[in-house]
């Protein structure tokens, strides 16, 4: 495993495990004492479950946690019920609560950050959804670089990064696989999510092995297509695949080609994104702003 690896997955399970069984398990001196540490392990948990990409390991793995923190506070509570709201600390459990208490500030903004992202003031391009055959989830999207890293770029601001998932809820065979093949969305069939006019179109670039990439070719095999007053952009496919060219009218749901992985990308996914006059536009499908986390059927 690589570092990044390695660390998602002491973000994700070690600190929440860890923190829940110290509530459950661990000494408190009064119920202060035991809120303050509730308080920030429930921060950390609802953040993580909302801003943390779970498609790694298993999506259904955040719902594993919520529900060992929940069974913590439970069993904890239990045993705190007796003790005074207040008692007198010593100079180390004074220091342990400013420590929670700074803990509770870091991850209360986080948390806000994150729920700032889940939508937008401006009005959004409607589009039709342009995968549909399994269950999708979005990696990268929302309206703060919290939950959507494509919103630091004013062009690429409401970008959406999807990829598929599979039974066990994970976006692949295996952590990081070399094969595409195994990458569930490879090969699915990718059709307009709007009625308009094509005005770009690369279909010549080559498929790249994990982790390498192409940033020379951005979009990689790729798809623009003028509609809704906007040019909506749709990344990283096949080659060989793209079944239409500049100039072209295409309707929606139209077969366009499909998800490869050309272009600037770590593994195969769909990136699409809409502008008008070089800044990124909110896009809605079938009504939804899509944000990390969310999932399609």
């Amino acid at each position: 495993m690589t570092f990044d690896i390695l660390f998602l997955l002491f973000i994700q399970f070690v600190l929440p495990v860890v923190f829940s069984f110290s509530l459950w398990k661990g000494k408190v001196h009064s119920k202060l004492d035991w809120l303050l540490q509730a308080t920030m392990t429930s921060l950390l948990i609802l953040w993580l479950f909302f801003s943390s990409p779970w498609d790694l390991f298993s999506y259904y793995l955040r719902f594993l946690i919520l529900v060992f923190f929940i069974a913590a506070v439970f069993l904890s509570w239990k045993k705190v019920n007796k003790l005074t709201f207040k008692t007198e600390f010593n100079l180390s459990q004074k220091i342990s609560m400013v420590i929670y208490g700074l803990l509770i500030l870091v991850f209360g903004y986080y948390n806000v950050s994150t729920f700032s992202g889940f939508s937008t003031n401006m009005k959004a391009v409607q589009l039709d959804f342009p995968l549909h055959d399994g269950v999708y989830y979005v990696g990268q999207g929302g309206s703060h670089v919290q939950i959507n890293y494509h919103h630091a770029h004013e062009s690429q601001a409401y970008a959406v990064d999807i990829v598929k998932l599979n039974a066990l809820g994970s976006r692949a065979t295996g952590i990081y696989p070399n094969e595409l093949d195994k990458y569930e969305i490879f090969g699915d069939e990718l059709t307009s999510p709007c009625t308009g006019e094509v005005v770009q179109a690369e279909n010549d670039l080559a498929d790249l092995v994990p982790p390498n990439a192409d940033p020379k070719n951005a979009a990689g095999n790729s798809v623009v297509i003028s509609c809704e007053g906007v040019e909506v952009l749709l990344a990283h496919m096949q080659e060989g695949s793209v079944r239409v060219q500049s100039g072209d009218r295409v309707e929606v749901g139209e077969p366009i080609g499909l998800v490869g992985n050309s272009g600037n990308t770590s593994e195969p996914h769909l990136h699409i994104h809409a502008e008008k006059d070089g800044k990124g536009v909110p896009i809605e499908f079938d009504g939804r702003f899509l944000v990390r986390n969310s999932i399609v059927w």
